[in-house]
């Protein structure tokens, strides 16, 4: 099975890599004996980290896959799609 790069491959990349690097930070913090509210400051960086590459993911998806799917008709309007790209922001 291939995987297509979409071109906001790139950018979750990007995300994920900061998300690394932040974690990688966390665990060294954790082994120096740093304060639980830096710890808690770098953990929350992680998350936001990784939600915003699941959330491009997603939107990505929804861009270059579903919307593929759909037939020429229902993609002229694009409102659905669109909605649902907006509800996933409280996923």
């Amino acid at each position: 099975m291939t995987t297509e790069l979409h071109t906001s491959h790139s950018e979750i990349l990007q995300r994920l890599r900061r998300a690394s690097g932040h974690l990688v930070k966390v665990i060294s913090m954790i082994e120096e004996g740093r304060p639980c509210l830096d710890l808690a400051q770098q953990l929350h960086a992680v998350e936001s980290a990784i939600h915003e590459a699941k959330k491009t993911l997603i939107h990505d998806h929804l861009d270059n896959c579903i919307e593929a799917a759909l037939n020429p008709a229902a993609k002229k309007g694009g409102k659905p799609v669109e909605d649902f790209k907006a509800i996933t922001r409280y996923l």
